[in-house]
């Protein structure tokens, strides 16, 4: 097996098959071993799983995966790699690689395609630029025991943050309601060819197979946290009433103290449960 995380094999390697990093694709290679032997080795893949991987790049976490997997079906956008791939991870059987946009994959029926009999995950180094839409793509697939990803440590730290912090968002909320996430470890900018300006951390989301609240309708629910992020810093009141035109400033209010929350409250500092509650006085009093 070829090593691709060794400097000295893969710059002759890129140079053979004429390749140079895409800035607009996000390209930062690993050329540290020890970090896709950690990303399939705590995101628990062994013979029972099957991966989806989104852009294996030159196939450093490709290879340990199909090391470890039932199966893997690794996404690639950029065909210039295909040579390269056929060379690292040419000799895997238990590997099928999609040349596409996972974006315009339908993820759900591509797993249940692929991945019969077996446990499905999700496993990728994302992009930067695209990290929020595929990671939107891997939750709302509603397929996955868990997905795994190496992201922007500040984007980690949104993802896992508490209610009430300068990190928590509505992206916080969006990824927490599918899935409990654990940050497993971060990963230095010298670790990437090139390397980026920034620090990377993995984070596993263990997807949630039930909710633990009652949700009237998904759709409000998402609506209510976008709404009460748009003003992070004035009252919930004044960011419902926005969001929501036909509740007006006063009818967010009374949601507010039908809720039992403070007039003075701010979305921030809701958790899920809270939010839940909200959202489903709104869909009521709409049903009305």
């Amino acid at each position: 097996m070829i090593d691709v995380c060794d400097i000295q094999v893969m710059k002759p390697l890129l140079a053979e098959h004429g390749f140079h990093f895409s800035k607009a694709k996000g390209q930062n290679f690993l050329i540290a071993r020890w970090v896709p032997e950690q990303i399939a080795e705590r995101s628990g893949v062994d013979k029972h799983t099957g991966v989806l991987e989104i852009g294996p790049g030159i196939g450093p976490l490709t290879q340990q995966l199909a090391l470890r997997a039932g199966k893997v079906c690794a996404v690639e956008l950029d065909k210039r790699l295909e040579p390269i791939l056929n060379q690292t991870v040419g000799e895997f059987d238990n590997l099928e690689i999609i040349w596409d946009d996972v974006l315009k994959q339908d993820v759900a029926k591509l797993v249940a395609e692929k991945f019969a009999g077996l446990k499905p995950v999700a496993c990728a180094n994302l992009p930067y630029y695209i990290t929020s839409p595929i990671l939107t793509a891997l939750l709302e697939a509603e397929c996955f025991d868990a997905v795994t990803v190496m992201v922007q440590k500040e984007v980690a730290q949104r993802i896992a943050a508490k209610p009430g912090t300068a990190d928590y968002s509505a992206f916080t909320v969006f990824c927490q309601f599918y899935g409990e996430p654990e940050i497993l470890f971060d990963v230095p900018a010298h670790c990437f060819l090139p390397q980026p300006k920034v620090t990377s951390a993995v984070i596993m989301l263990k997807v949630r197979k039930c909710l633990p609240w009652e949700i009237l309708d998904k759709a409000t629910f998402f609506r209510t946290v976008r709404a009460s992020f748009a003003m992070r810093r004035k009252k919930l009141q004044n960011g419902l009433a926005a969001g929501f035109p036909e509740l007006g400033k006063e009818g967010a209010g009374e949601v507010i103290a039908a809720c039992g929350f403070s007039e003075n409250v701010r979305g921030e500092t809701l958790d899920i449960a809270q939010f839940a509650a909200l959202a489903n006085a709104i869909y009521r009093r709409k049903q009305q």
